[in-house]
């Protein structure tokens, strides 16, 4: 998310496509609303006409799974009306860049150059740019990069900046405005509409309002949630949108952005701190066996030839030397090689992780606040999967589906050997902590009450259970002990697990001067203190600076996380000292982009960061992302005048909207979900070419000759996920009492089914029974010339529940996904439907 929900109330125009924000997403409507008091206008496009919809300005039905078609629409669209932000795109992105003359895209085959059909992957070499010279690092020591040659600083060889050809005047076949104007061509209203199952001239409204936003002082904003990203090309949906945006001049602006709207308090956090297979915390990558087996390997391989990323090996070596400690040294490459080596992260995915169980070489699971058994793609699998272990530990507040998957009705425990374990967690009211929402938004939460019966924090569980491994190890023996043995683990006060000094460790601090045992922290200030010389120690970069308070290194509410005021700079909603947003409590990404290149603001009423050329400085409400200051020859700190390199977290240091970056396109381009009811008319290829585990017979393909009805999944305000908390509510299950499905007036018609009836749903991978809610809010669709019906289903109840059970829906969602993020295709697949 590159804004944060209160800007959501600076927006000239709002898009929500992928989420149904008035009723999953309720805060949100607090800042929408405020919008629409000062005239933005608002557009839903959703399946359903959900309660979102009944609120906005003006509504477009699509079918599940074409998000991509109808974003290469609006690139086209954009393109063919000269309605992208001309200033801003020359200036801060790649639209100009020239790019490798051999690349090229065959419609007939759906295929990019560099496609190996053995590995099924491809080789991105002819996605690269043209080169127009080749800068060295200077390392020495009046040099930009002198840290590099320090004591302590790992060995690696240095990169080598390639700056790319340009072209502004836009005419060259290969540079990225050509490229992607022929690429997009193809993406007509009419082939959209066809596509999407829309009406063509409320398509073209919705085009020409949203792209409205593409003039210098107006700003839109994109709210998405999973209905974006659930699907095998999820990221590259993401991608198309930042593509819009960026040709709109929406990134950096206040009431812009691209904005994720996460659908539980903490899923933000979770991927900060690697929940994703490939990642260490900070989204520094994980060591690969193959590509980067040491740590001068890594620094090489991981670090940007130029932008902030060149900063990559002081973040590893900080991190490095927080995790091992003082068994960090430079002659040991600071632990480098007691860290896991993957050799491929999708192996590691949930899907991959119970098909390993089903092939019998995983033994053993430790579900930690997750419920795969509920919420995973096709749940009869996993349950199977399951099956196969040889012991499996679940910690939850409640029990769940996973916790008891031996319990489910097709299930037979007597033929089962696993071994389970349920551990008690404390909810998050009996423990204290950080917490954070979709915005960024860091928050100190304190504990309400203390730990019921026998329940422990999650903290706590992984306390006991690391003290334990270390026992065994020292009295036993093993392994390749040192990735537990020398851990640094150093977080209680008065033998008990203590979050605050975790929150040192995250933040980060010098390590000659700290000393946790006495509780004397030296904090650092924030992540631009961090050295790669082993002399800073810091969990996670992106937080450093949220818990820096030397002064009160114990009390939470003296640090930069606690609530320290409303002020508001600018009157944009920006509130620096409500909690801590990171990085370096930034409330816009990429900032700079809200000013020309003059540093003059796009909308001089809404003012993140300015140019004062009276005074030769900065004015800055936000936190500016982008080098703002310099120090120079002398030491002092000085300004620096306003360019162009507005997106810092590149090595070009301007954005991209062609990217060599995605392991499956450099530009999104359309396929149809894994299972469609219908052909795809702009390629060769129905689904993608890199879907990810689609091969694995539990997958069990369906076609739409048996299963011609498309399906999706949706969540309701009254529960909460897999319903292990809400359904211990008896007021919600009274609220919200059994889990339904909506079909349309005329599928129902078609079927025979009343409102209310039971039904039953059906696939190749399972067969459900819920109720049904017969309404207007889904209509059919026409498809390619053919009528297509769509059904949605809610998904928050299972046989675990308290009070109130059903079959789960995810029984029928296949196991496939992503080959960037590997998430399941939960938001469009194929079933059947027929009164019970």
């Amino acid at each position: 998310m590159t804004s944060h929900w209160e800007d959501f109330a600076n927006a000239d125009v709002i898009l929500t496509c992928g989420s149904n924000n008035a009723e999953n997403h309720p805060v949100s409507m607090k800042w929408v609303n405020r919008a629409l008091d000062a005239g933005a206008k608002w557009i839903v496009v959703d399946p359903r006409y959900t309660r979102s919809a009944a609120l906005s300005d003006l509504y477009c039905p699509i079918r599940s799974g074409t998000d991509i078609a109808f974003y290469g629409g609006m690139i086209n669209y954009i393109l063919e009306h000269d309605k992208w932000q001309h200033e801003y795109c020359l200036n801060y992105t790649n639209i100009s860049y020239l790019i490798n003359p051999d690349f090229s895209f065959d419609p007939t085959t759906g295929e990019f150059t560099g496609w190996d059909e053995s590995s099924k992957s491809y080789v991105t070499t002819t996605w690269g740019y043209q080169t127009d010279s080749e800068t060295e690092w200077d390392t020495s020591e009046t040099g930009t990069y002198s840290w590099v040659s320090k004591d302590g600083v790992p060995h690696f060889d240095t990169p080598t900046l390639k700056t790319p050809k340009k072209d502004p005047t836009l005419q060259d076949p290969n540079c990225v405005y050509q490229v992607m104007k022929e690429h997009y061509s193809r993406y007509t209203i009419d082939t959209v509409a066809s596509i999407c199952g829309m009406d063509a001239e409320t398509l073209e409204q919705v085009y020409e309002l949203y792209t409205s936003t593409g003039e210098a002082g107006k700003a839109g904003t994109i709210l998405y949630a999973i209905g974006q990203t659930q699907h095998h090309y999820g990221a590259n949906n993401a991608r198309a949108m930042c593509i819009v945006q960026l040709l709109l001049g929406n990134i950096g602006v206040p009431g812009g952005g691209l904005n994720a709207l996460r659908g539980e308090p903490n899923v933000q956090g979770c991927t900060d701190m690697c929940i994703m297979p490939a990642d260490l915390p900070g989204y520094l990558h994980w060591p690969d066996a193959d590509s980067t087996p040491t740590l001068a390997d890594w620094c090489a391989h991981e670090t940007y030839s130029d932008g902030y990323y060149t900063n990559k090996p002081k973040f590893m070596v900080s991190f490095l030397k927080s995790w091992f400690g003082e068994n960090a040294t430079f002659d040991n490459d600071y632990g480098y090689g007691w860290l896991p080596k993957v050799h491929k992260p999708g192996n590691w995915t949930s899907i991959r992780t119970f098909e390993h169980m089903a092939e019998g070489t995983m033994k053993g699971y430790f579900a930690l606040g997750q419920n795969p058994a509920h919420s995973g793609g096709n749940t009869k699998s996993i349950r199977q999967s399951l099956a196969n272990l040889d012991w499996l530990v679940n910690a939850d507040i409640v029990m769940t589906e996973t916790g008891s998957f031996w319990d489910a009705p097709d299930m037979d425990a007597t033929k089962i050997g696993t071994e389970c374990y349920f551990l008690p967690v404390a909810s998050i009211v009996e423990k204290p902590g950080t917490i954070l929402n979709s915005g960024r938004l860091m928050q100190w939460r304190q504990k309400a009450i203390e730990p019921q019966g026998d329940t422990k924090t999650d903290l706590q569980i992984m306390n006991l259970l690391h003290k334990k491994m270390v026992e065994l190890y020292d009295k036993e023996g093993g392994v390749c002990p040192e990735p537990i043995t020398k851990v640094k683990w150093d977080y209680e006060t008065d033998g008990e697990a203590d979050f605050r000094k975790v929150a040192w460790e995250l933040n980060g601090y010098n390590v000659a001067t700290t000393d946790f045992d006495k509780n004397q922290p030296d904090l650092l200030s924030g992540f631009a203190k961090l050295a790669a010389d082993g002399s800073t120690a810091c969990g996670i970069w992106i937080y450093s600076g949220f818990y820096n308070n030397n002064d009160a290194p114990l009390d939470p509410a003296q640090q930069p996380v606690a609530r320290r005021g409303q002020d508001d700079p600018g009157n944009i909603y920006l509130h620096p000292k409500w909690a801590f947003s990171w990085p370096a409590n930034r409330r816009i990404i990429y900032n700079r982009a809200s000013a020309d290149m003059n540093g003059q603001p796009w909308n001089p009423d809404k003012v993140a960061v300015k140019w004062d050329s009276a005074s030769n400085s900065w004015i800055t409400n936000d936190v500016p992302d982008f080098g703002a200051t310099k120090t120079d020859a002398s030491g002092a700190t000085v300004q620096v005048e306003p360019n162009n390199k507005a997106f810092i977290m590149r090595w070009e240091q301007n954005a991209c909207l062609f990217s060599s970056g995605m392991k499956d396109m450099p530009l999104p381009e359309f396929y149809e979900p894994y299972e469609s009811p219908t052909d795809n008319i702009l390629n060769g290829r129905n689904e993608s070419p890199m879907i990810q585990f689609a091969e694995d017979p539990s997958v069990k393909r369906g076609d739409r000759s048996e299963y011609p009805i498309v399906a999706t999944t949706y969540s309701v305000t009254e529960h909460w996920q897999t319903g292990g908390q809400t359904h211990c509510c008896p007021a919600l299950n009274e609220a919200q009492p059994k889990q339904f499905c909506e079909i349309s007036e005329e599928l129902a018609a078609e079927k025979g089914i009343k409102n209310g009836d039971m039904v039953r749903i059906w696939n190749n991978r399972g067969d459900i029974k819920m109720y049904a809610m017969v309404t207007r809010r889904l209509v059919p669709l026409q498809v390619n010339g053919e009528t297509v019906h769509e059904i949605g289903m809610i998904h928050h109840w299972g046989w675990a529940n308290t009070f109130t059970g059903s079959d789960l829906t995810n029984d029928l969602t296949p196991n496939v996904g992503d080959p960037n993020s590997f998430i399941p295709e939960y938001k469009a697949f194929l079933v059947n439907i027929e009164k019970a």
